[in-house]
């Protein structure tokens, strides 16, 4: 345990911030998990909305550094190459 205050200041801050880092990523994990299933279901309209979600969720975690920009990027990259390919999918001619 913390002697010192500015320890026991520190302690405090760190749990609080544990805390909120905590919740953002696991409203990331659930909205990534919404465009998954999505996609999964072959759903790609639905997918490019949670995908939109998504961006901006990843983007605000990215700002308040609870996920490294690049981490972020490769995130955003990864599902709008996925969406797009579904979109694809979906709009090619059945033969």
């Amino acid at each position: 345990m913390p002697h010192t205050e500015s320890a026991k200041k520190r302690l405090r801050q760190n749990e609080k911030r544990r805390l909120r880092n905590k919740a953002r990523t696991t409203e990331l994990k659930s909205v990534r998990k919404q465009v998954q299933r999505a996609l999964h279901d072959g759903q790609p309209d639905q997918a490019a909305e949670s995908a939109r979600l998504l961006t901006k969720k990843v983007d605000q975690a990215a700002a308040k550094g609870t996920v490294h920009k690049n981490k972020a990027a490769r995130w955003k990259s990864r599902i709008a190459k996925a969406v797009n390919k579904a979109k694809a999918t979906a709009a090619a001619p059945k033969a």
